[in-house]
């Protein structure tokens, strides 16, 4: 790493640290620093789920974090500091060992109990502090209706990173054999540096290198749970296909033009487009509750917070149009911000879906009425306004 002097034409370079030098621990910085940022292994989105896990019985060992992936594998992360060790790679694979056998109520268990130590609590513009429920945000980071749908840990498909300063060869060699046997395994290194006072810190992976593939691997030894699901899953996409497939021809009769040119869908919404990029309308079908909603979904986080005050501002006189109290959610911790009209009823009982299906017409149309202008006024306000 460089600095670049604009004077002279030169470069310097900047100079690499150690971790011990610097007075850092792997419990208290580099363990805490992943935690708070895991995105900073390789940009993927990671949900830590527990820290120094010891839920293994019969042993005192602990694992430094525990995550979820986007596919819903389970993923082990080591860390050292200025040396990997020369047995961290049997390490990890031991832990992988162990949580290879954890169920899905067990693994909704251990983050819970994550939560109620780091995240007591939470609070909302609307409502008071409130625990924070375990199921709902895996369903969230999975994009899941809820957790009947969610695959978590089948069969082999543990992942294992390990994060240090220096890798031995006998660590990178066994990685890389590991990684040839399908066994999906990163290595990430960490180098902390020193400009000045300002302290900086880089992190390359090294196995595999950027342009290999990820190795997934496929084999259950969790059967009965993955097929259970995956019966869970066809119906479920049998009835959402139906239930839309009939909504849509009620839809098509009505006033209502939003859906006009949209198909049926096995999933458990359905969007619309509103005029504004990024930001739909969206009916949703549940097993215990139908929606209606603006969801705020553009690229940049501020773009979506922005409409949403704004939209705030204009609060009493978009409810006076619908006819009804909204729900209002800012959702500072996502990107995306919502206003939805939720109901709960029986949605998989068919003998309810021409209720059901009016019920989504009448408020759908309501809701349009009730944002149209109103969102076109934001779009403009944000046409006005530039984000970094």
């Amino acid at each position: 790493m460089f600095t670049i002097s604009r004077q002279d034409n030169r470069i310097k370079p900047v100079k690499a640290k150690s971790f011990n030098e610097l007075g850092f621990s792997e419990r208290k910085h580099l363990q805490e620093w992943l935690a708070h940022k895991p995105n900073a292994l390789g940009s993927e989105e990671l949900l830590i789920i527990q820290k120094e896990f010891a839920g293994f019985d019969e042993t005192r060992e602990r694992l430094d974090l525990l995550a979820l992936d986007k596919d819903g594998n389970l993923v082990i992360i080591e860390n050292k500091l200025d040396d990997s060790g020369r047995d961290v790679v049997w390490q990890a694979v031991k832990y992988a060992s162990y949580c290879a056998s954890l169920s899905k109520a067990q693994i909704v268990e251990i983050y819970q109990q994550y939560l109620d130590m780091y995240e007591p609590s939470c609070t909302d513009t609307d409502s008071p502090a409130a625990p924070v429920n375990a199921s709902h945000r895996i369903c969230e980071f999975l994009n899941a209706p809820d957790l009947d749908e969610v695959k978590l840990n089948l069969g082999n498909s543990q992942r294992l990173i390990l994060v240090a300063a220096n890798f031995r060869k006998e660590v990178t060699s066994t990685a890389l054999w590991l990684l040839a046997q399908g066994i999906n395994i990163q290595c990430f290194k960490v180098t902390p540096y020193a400009l000045g006072e300002q302290l900086l810190i880089n992190i390359d992976q090294i196995i595999p290198t950027p342009e290999v593939k990820e190795l997934m691997i496929g084999i259950s030894v969790k059967e009965a749970e993955e097929k259970s699901t995956e019966v869970v899953l066809k119906n479920r996409h049998n009835v959402r296909l139906e239930y839309w497939g009939q909504l849509l021809e009620t839809f098509q009769k009505s006033d209502c033009t939003l859906y006009n040119n949209i198909s049926p869908s096995k999933d458990h919404w359905l969007s619309a487009g509103s005029g504004l990029s990024g930001c739909p309308y969206q009916l949703l079908f549940l097993q215990k509750e139908l929606w209606v909603a603006l969801n705020l979904a553009r690229s940049v986080t501020e773009e979506n917070k922005f409409l949403f005050d704004y939209l705030v501002q204009h609060k009493e006189q978009i409810e006076q149009t619908f006819g009804e109290k909204l729900e209002w959610l800012r959702m500072d911790d996502r990107k995306s911000s919502r206003i939805q009209f939720t109901k709960a009823v029986d949605g998989f009982n068919q003998d309810t879906w021409t209720q059901s299906i009016a019920w989504h017409l009448q408020y759908m149309s309501k809701l349009e009425q009730a944002l149209k202008s109103p969102l076109q006024k934001a779009s403009e306000a944000l046409k006005q306004t530039k984000f970094e």
